[in-house]
């Protein structure tokens, strides 16, 4: 199979295009030919040796833990698909190496669930690991109907999906973004407010009592400035605050989950969920796809066609 891998750790230049061994399947996995393949911060971050500290990284890697694609074989004890399903996945295993950026990829059946079939298959590679990191986060803090939540970075790609899953749950929504962001907020049901200096006023002008949960996608002090604005200083969670913990939040490092990925399949063909892509690439300029990910200023998700 012809895959995006890397020998070294580095910045997008170390990535190459080539063949590689096509992957063993495992009796709980499927073998999957990838369609397209959701692009995130973290898999720069795993090419450039962020995360060699917390998981085993071992060469050539192949990045990627988002898929979308077509069941091709399925292992001895893979009952839950057959060849020829539209699958999704979040394809984190315990080791980093046999990644999605490639023609074909192993999955465990514990990272899948049926693809949403409202959904292009860019949007469906776009939806596995920042939807479930919205959907868990608004799960860690019980987000309900007729709440007020603060979303930061509510433009970006988890941002996105986690103004759609608040507002499907009935919950008022402020979402922090550049202006030039803010109709595309309006389109998705949030409240915009500008990032920056004085965000604490210009949450209390919209929300004069506080609100009911903040979710932190973003680092950079959104769980304190959350914290001035919260009701309980505890209904904060953060994906990019090491220190949420200490602070009283919640800190949530997304996890594989079948159920979840269903369940957001099922708000996406009722229609109260879409995948917002800003830009698709061709597999083989997945490095441009890294560069325009490292800059930061992506507007929904960034997704690589095979």
């Amino acid at each position: 199979m012809k895959a995006i891998n890397t020998s070294s750790y580095g910045g997008p230049e170390v990535l190459t295009f080539s063949e590689l061994p096509d992957p063993k399947v495992a009796p709980d996995s499927v073998l999957v030919r990838v369609k397209a393949a959701g692009v995130n911060p973290v898999d720069w971050k795993i090419v450039a040796g962020y995360l060699d500290g917390i998981m085993d990284t071992h060469f050539p890697l192949v990045p990627g833990w988002d898929v979308a694609g077509v069941v091709e074989a399925v292992g001895a004890d893979a009952e839950e698909y057959e060849v020829g399903d539209e699958v999704i996945g979040y394809v984190r295993k315990d080791a980093v190496q046999h990644g999605t950026f490639a023609e074909l990829v192993a999955a465990p059946v514990r990272t899948l669930a049926p693809k949403p079939a409202s959904l292009s298959w860019q949007q469906a590679a776009g939806l596995p690991l920042a939807g479930l990191t919205a959907y868990q986060s608004i799960e860690r803090v019980a987000v309900r109907a007729g709440e007020v939540v603060l979303v930061h970075a509510a433009a970006g790609g988890v941002g996105s999906l986690g103004v759609q899953i608040a507002v499907a749950r009935g919950a008022r929504v402020i979402g922090t973004a550049g202006e030039r962001n803010h109709d595309f907020l309006r389109s998705l049901g949030a409240e915009p407010v500008t990032y920056g200096d004085g965000l604490a006023d210009r949450v209390r002008a919209l929300a004069p009592e506080g609100v009911d949960a903040a979710l932190d996608f973003v680092g950079g002090g959104a769980v304190d400035v959350s914290q001035e604005v919260l009701k309980d200083r505890s209904r904060v969670v953060s994906i990019a605050d090491g220190e949420v913990g200490a602070k009283g939040g919640h800190m949530v490092w997304v996890r594989p989950d079948s159920a979840g990925l269903a369940a957001l399949g099922a708000l996406a063909d009722a229609g109260k969920l879409t995948v917002p892509i800003d830009a698709v690439f061709p597999l083989a300029e997945a490095a441009e796809a890294f560069r325009l990910s490292m800059a930061g200023r992506a507007r929904g998700k960034i997704v690589l066609e095979v």
